[in-house]
């Protein structure tokens, strides 16, 4: 089984749910003092029954020790990349080089709409999300003492300052499913991050290879992509379902997901 040479960590995604906003930030420390990689969370900006992603990651980040912290995946259809840069380099610096990002193009575009951003089209949200990384670069790339300039047909930047530098490579995980959007890991991101209850059987092993093909194709070797996997269940006295029976039935299907997927990171959901 081909494991692209990284090391196998643990992580959670953790709901961000308000009715007490206590319990994402204590199951985030749970995952910190446990000893995980990585603790993440998803990001609706347009769901009033959730915490701002951002303001939790740093409030997180400072209750934290050594966690790595990240969305899971960022609306990058409702932030401005630019914006997003900052904040992201910000928090990295804040938090010693703990912050990773995973980005999306966007969903629930009737909500979205809704909170005043502009409705975009499945390839429209793609192509944007394309220029928002290449944006995101940009600015992290301090050293460079030339103004920011992307023309792009969804993202405009004229002349930004660049900077600052996040503490660490902070790297950009994209939450992608369909050919386009795995096209686009391959070519421009470092991971790939999907869930796995949104895939069918023979997903994990089609999206490895499409992403491989696309990192070649842009003279990348598949190995620079990272691959992490979202995975949902409980443990329980007995079986009643994937993921839903004893830590051995969740060894085995794991295992299997796998062989079949070369899956590199897990993150339990948390809710």
């Amino acid at each position: 089984m081909t494991d692209y040479g990284h090391e196998l960590l643990f992580g959670t995604f953790i709901t961000p749910t308000n009715a007490d906003p206590q319990v994402p930030v204590q199951l985030a420390q749970l995952s910190d003092r446990l000893g995980l990689d990585l603790v993440t969370f998803q990001d609706h900006p347009y769901q009033p029954s959730f915490l701002d992603t951002w303001t939790l990651m740093s409030w997180v980040a400072a209750q934290t020790e050594r966690i790595h912290i990240s969305g899971n995946v960022l609306n990058l259809g409702m932030r401005r990349p630019a914006l997003v840069a900052r904040s992201a380099a910000s928090l990295d610096l804040l938090s010693g080089g703990r912050f990773d990002l995973g980005v999306g193009a966007g969903g629930f575009w009737d909500a979205i709409a809704a909170m005043g951003a502009t409705r975009r089209t499945p390839a429209e949200s793609v192509g944007a999300l394309e220029e928002g990384i290449e944006i995101i670069r940009g600015i992290w790339d301090a050293t460079n003492r030339t103004p920011l300039r992307v023309h792009g047909e969804f993202h405009q930047v004229e002349g930004a300052k660049r900077g600052p530098a996040p503490a660490h490579d902070i790297p950009i995980w994209l939450g992608a499913y369909k050919k386009r959007m795995l096209r686009l890991t391959g070519a421009k991101a470092d991971g790939w991050l999907p869930s796995l209850g949104y895939m069918k059987d023979g997903d994990l092993a089609r999206g490895n290879t499409t992403i491989d093909e696309a990192a070649v194709e842009a003279g990348r070797s598949p190995s620079e992509i990272r691959r992490l996997l979202n995975v949902g269940g409980a443990i329980t006295d007995r079986s009643t379902g994937p993921l839903q029976g004893p830590a051995d039935q969740w060894v085995e299907e794991l295992r299997a997901a796998g062989r079949r997927g070369r899956r590199q990171r897990l993150h339990p959901r948390r809710r």
